[in-house]
């Protein structure tokens, strides 16, 4: 290991993780929940066991079984979770959102919708206003949600390759000179 690499330090990201996972009840999830980061929010989504049902059993009745553990996790476990989402937004600074994944079925619990300034030119509105006469958004602010989410659909593979290499910058400027 290198000297820059000894004295780097966890990445807020690893501390992040890694406060989670001391924290949460080993209890809730089979394995570590997936978090993810930004500036204004902590999403963490953890996967439930699914629930027991007959080997026989159709379609329905093992969905109607795994939205009833989501329902039952999310009710016994509503005043640990808000206490840790305390904690975690007064030591990291950001919103904690909760989901969980049981069956196959994710289901969101808590979202935090930012808003978000943007400058656009008149073709880049008209685009926004066609969406929304067009009945796709109920208004710009919705049609510009809708344009970011069919982006990130259609685009996921792209936007890996970027996030990854922003990692990449992170760690080479971590390793840098300390001033």
């Amino acid at each position: 290991m290198s000297t820059a690499e000894e004295t780097a330090g966890p990445s807020p990201a690893e501390k992040l993780r890694g406060w989670f996972t001391g924290r949460l009840p080993a209890e809730w999830f089979t394995s570590a929940p997936e978090i993810v980061v930004d500036r204004e929010e902590i999403t963490l989504t953890g996967i439930l066991p699914d629930p027991e049902t007959a080997a026989d059993a159709a379609d329905a009745e093992r969905a109607a079984a795994a939205e009833g553990r989501i329902r039952r996790f999310r009710e016994e476990t509503r005043q640990q979770r808000m206490e840790i989402a305390r904690e975690a937004e007064h030591s990291f600074g950001r919103k904690v959102s909760w989901g969980v994944t049981c069956g196959g079925s994710t289901v969101m619990f808590t979202t935090f919708s930012v808003p978000v300034m943007t400058r656009l030119r008149q073709s880049e509105r008209r685009v926004l206003d066609t969406l929304v006469d067009a009945g796709v958004a109920r208004s710009r602010s919705d049609a510009l949600a809708w344009c970011v989410r069919l982006v990130g659909e259609h685009e996921d593979g792209w936007l890996a390759d970027l996030r990854d290499a922003l990692r990449k910058v992170a760690e080479v400027r971590s390793g840098g000179p300390r001033s």
